[in-house]
């Protein structure tokens, strides 16, 4: 069970362990949420992602970056509405990436102008996760264009808010239990109170919790290798060629072996890179490795779960196609492979 690698503390005091807690791991206890660490929050993604990748994501989602926005630079008023919401029954959801700002998040076009004591804020934002179903917004825009990424600013928007529009979800090859919308957002009026943190410093809230989400998106990665391997292996030891197992041969068990080992050290890297980010040590190189890693090794391990199951692994009989078809994902969101080389490249460059 997801629940129990969680390492809840036990108390007198505690309220039974409910399916809400997996929204709020990390919350304290007066926000309704577990009292728990970022450690927690990983292996539950973990677990979850080896079952089905995308409920993974809103847990890790919720989590590593809607819980984790509010707490680090809401205000005590934002904290105590949002909170108690978030722990409970509403998802978050973070618009960043534009149609002309992918890779080059901070050349985005969304513009905020103020009007008193409240913001105007027009434009549009693509691939945006759990947009059909949440509750808030975390829109990011820019201020002041002539200061460039200096201006941007995160803005929280109520789902209701006048002018906010939720397109059609994308139609995609995997992560499908998951939405990912267009959203647009034609003059909303935004209160000056709803702004997170400061005016200007959006593009350092957004790359600090990129950074944690990372190791989030790992997790996941790594849940999704590790539950087609699980799934795969007993058939390899069930399935009769030439009158002994197909993992009775040599050639087989060399491959098994050797993605058995990819996994293992993808689950050091992922582990290791969330032990910093908990105690509040670097972990941006870290981070970058272990999401890279992961994602490497998730569709290095799924491809060879289909070959090794042969044609049935290449039918909708069983779930091997699709952990597929969700690994994909993990080579292109929260920072694609290339971004991730690029930064650890740079680390490497200042180290040596």
């Amino acid at each position: 069970m997801v629940l129990s690698v969680l390492h809840f503390r036990h108390s007198p005091k505690r309220r039974p362990c409910s399916k809400t807690w997996l929204m709020s791991i990390e919350l304290g206890e007066e926000y309704g949420g577990t009292g728990a660490s970022f450690f927690s929050i990983i292996l539950a993604v973990e677990e979850l992602a080896k079952v089905d990748p995308a409920v993974a994501l809103v847990c890790e989602l919720q989590n590593t970056l809607t819980n984790k926005l509010f707490t680090t630079y809401g205000t005590e008023e934002q904290k105590r509405t949002y909170l108690p919401r978030v722990s409970k029954d509403t998802l978050g959801s973070f618009c960043l990436s534009e149609a002309g700002s992918g890779s080059d998040a901070f050349s985005l076009k969304t513009r905020a102008e103020k009007k008193g004591d409240y913001y105007i804020i027009n434009g549009s934002k693509m691939w945006i996760s759990l947009a059909e179903d949440a509750g808030v917004f975390f829109v990011m825009a820019n201020t002041d264009p002539s200061l460039g990424y200096r201006g941007i600013t995160c803005f929280i928007v109520d789902r209701n808010t006048e002018g906010l529009h939720v397109g059609k979800k994308e139609d995609k090859l995997g992560i499908r239990a998951s939405s990912t919308c267009p959203v647009t957002f034609d003059n909303v009026k935004v209160p000056e109170s709803n702004i997170l943190g400061q005016v200007g410093q959006g593009y350092k809230y957004a790359i600090g919790m990129l950074n944690t989400g990372r190791i989030g998106i790992a997790a996941q990665m790594l849940g999704l290798a590790q539950g087609c391997f699980d799934r795969t292996v007993p058939y390899t030891k069930e399935r009769v060629q030439f009158g002994k197992s197909v993992f009775d041969f040599q050639g087989m068990q060399h491959q098994i072996a050797q993605v058995a080992t990819q996994l293992e050290a993808a689950r050091l890297l992922t582990y290791n890179a969330a032990r910093l980010a908990e105690t509040g040590r670097p972990a941006i190189k870290e981070a970058s490795m272990a999401k890279y890693f992961t994602a490497e090794v998730a569709t290095l391990t799924t491809s060879k779960c289909i070959e090794w199951m042969g044609g049935v692994g290449f039918t909708k009989n069983y779930p091997i196609e699709k952990y597929y078809r969700d690994c994909k994902i993990g080579t292109i969101y929260e920072g694609t492979s290339n971004i991730q080389l690029s930064t650890i490249a740079k680390f490497l460059a200042q180290e040596y």
